[in-house]
């Protein structure tokens, strides 16, 4: 009898669970000024296994993921290596070990090819003295890698023609090439929209087929339950449960995550949708200057914007906010004409972008909680010709308050703080200028299932505020739970609109696609 994987019907390893551990950690600690990020952790990884790897941020996943890569040490314990202990790993121990990283924020080169990215720094040369990169060895060596992985695209291919999905491909490419044992995937998801994941959770079974282990770092507990073969859950530095296969569930994780049951609130708007206060009519951007785009966003409503990747819809955002260009087409403000040439018009006008990445566009981690809330306003806060840190200081203390900013002081460094509370600071600058309009990129990607909550009801409360709110996500659980109304884009365009009573994963995916209304036509 085969055995098969329930999460996709991918054959399972028979010896997987059987096999010896080649990773054990024994009673690691460590610990920073003021905080025991892992204390007293055990944690075994066999052959062919997918460990989930979940806990809300702070909990120590980053600090097990650092020690396991070699870049820190732990002040106490053991790490053992196909039973060979050792106090520490190093950098080059841990690549010896055969442990390999897919970071959230992908390590890859734009101006390179697939092939050139896999074996950076470990090139194949030839021509003796001459020392030249052996480019056809080096494609030859990176093709059956992609087989390997299922990837429909070649070596030879640049990498700024691929996908968020691909590139991940050719992360994981790159740790086969090392003889990855383990490959540790940290938050693979997070902006990958529902065929995509589907796409990546069957590279993760056929890793497991090939009897590689994975540990899956993901706060989308939905994807947990489908893909791992067990759980390890941590929560203040601490082991606080196991699951088995069996008994992997949302409600269980959650509870063990953060202590308590905790249900995701979608909360609906407390009134009808009022007045229009932004419309677009036929408006072209610069990724598809040949397709036109129009919608109205409401105030007192949160509109979902869904599609695939590539499928316009951040664009569409950039635009809204006068970062790219607009190449037709005409946007009204409360029945008014208005023209958007930069993000100074888009602010004038009341219109406000929350971007996916908001580490690299949203704030800048260097300065103080204070300082970023401040930062697009400053003449708000000036006395002459300076700004007051009184004035900047009270605001901030304010924003800190309304919304449960959690950091000690308002002049904490933001980088030190939570994706969540990062999120919460981004906002927090709009908020302070009376938006009108605001938009959401990906509003809770790489945010622990507590701060999402957070985030709904913040939003929710703009839009019963009398804000419009437009919200880009990749989650379809967000996406429906959310959202008043929905959005689909498919290749620049709006292919759908779908009421509340219409919401459905299939209509989504299918108006995604272009599925014309018509056989297969979704809606009741």
């Amino acid at each position: 009898m085969t055995l098969s994987h329930p999460a996709t019907g991918a054959p399972a390893p028979a010896a997987a669970h059987a096999a010896e551990p080649f990773l054990r950690l024994s009673k690691v600690r460590k610990s920073y000024p003021g905080v025991l990020a892992l204390d007293g952790l055990d944690l075994e990884v066999r052959p062919g296994e997918v460990i989930g790897l979940v806990g809300e941020n702070g909990a120590g996943k980053s600090t097990l993921m650092k020690i396991l890569g070699g870049i820190t040490a732990p002040d106490s314990g053991s790490i053992e290596v196909d039973g060979r202990p050792y106090a520490a790993l190093t950098v080059g121990g841990s690549l010896r070990a055969g442990i390999a990283f897919v970071h959230q924020e992908l390590n890859l080169f734009d101006n390179l090819d697939v092939a050139a990215n896999v074996f950076i720094g470990r090139e194949p040369r030839r021509f003796g003295l001459l020392n030249l990169v052996d480019t056809a060895r080096q494609r030859a060596a990176v093709q059956p890698l992609l087989d390997q992985l299922g990837a429909n695209f070649s070596p030879d291919t640049p990498v700024s023609r691929l996908s968020l999905a691909q590139q991940q491909l050719v992360e994981i490419a790159k740790a086969l090439s090392q003889d990855a044992r383990l490959v540790i995937l940290d938050e693979p998801t997070s902006s990958l929209p529902i065929a995509e994941t589907d796409r990546l959770l069957a590279v993760i079974d056929r890793l497991r087929a090939q009897g590689i282990a994975v540990i899956f770092v993901s706060h989308r507990l939905g994807e947990i339950e489908r893909a791992c073969d067990r759980v390890v859950v941590l929560r203040d530095g601490r082991l606080v449960g196991k699951l088995a296969r069996s008994e992997i569930s949302h409600d269980r994780l959650v509870k063990l995550m953060i202590g308590r049951q905790l249900k995701v609130a979608y909360a609906p708007p407390k009134a009808e949708r009022g007045p229009i206060v932004l419309a677009a009519r036929d408006l072209r951007t610069a990724a598809y200057p040949q397709r036109a785009v129009s919608l109205d966003l409401h105030a007192g409503e949160i509109l979902g914007l869904a599609g695939l990747v590539g499928s316009g819809r951040t664009e569409l955002a950039r635009a809204l906010f006068g970062i790219d260009p607009i190449y037709g087409g005409t946007l009204v403000r409360d029945g008014e004409p208005i023209r958007i040439s930069g993000a100074n018009d888009a602010v004038r006008h009341g219109i406000f972008l929350v971007p996916e990445d908001r580490k690299g566009s949203g704030i800048l981690l260097d300065l103080s909680v204070a300082q970023n809330i401040s930062l697009p306003n400053l003449a708000a806060y000036a006395v002459g010709t300076l700004v007051s840190a009184e004035r900047e200081g009270r605001r901030a203390e304010q924003s800190r308050t309304e919304l449960a900013i959690k950091a000690p002081t308002v002049a904490t460094r933001t980088g030190s703080l939570s994706g969540g509370n990062q999120q919460k600071v981004v906002l927090a600058k709009w908020l302070a200028m009376a938006p009108r309009v605001i938009i959401f990129d990906e509003p809770t990607r790489g945010i622990d299932i507590g701060a999402k909550s957070e985030i709904y009801r913040l939003m929710r409360a703009l839009a019963d505020s009398g804000v419009a709110v437009l919200m880009i996500s990749s989650d379809m659980e967000e996406v429906i739970g959310v959202s008043d109304r929905i959005a689909v884009m498919h290749e620049g365009g709006i292919s759908g609109m779908l009421e509340r009573h219409q919401f459905s994963e299939e209509n989504v995916l299918l108006l995604a696609v272009g599925e014309a209304f018509g056989t297969r036509r979704p809606l009741p």
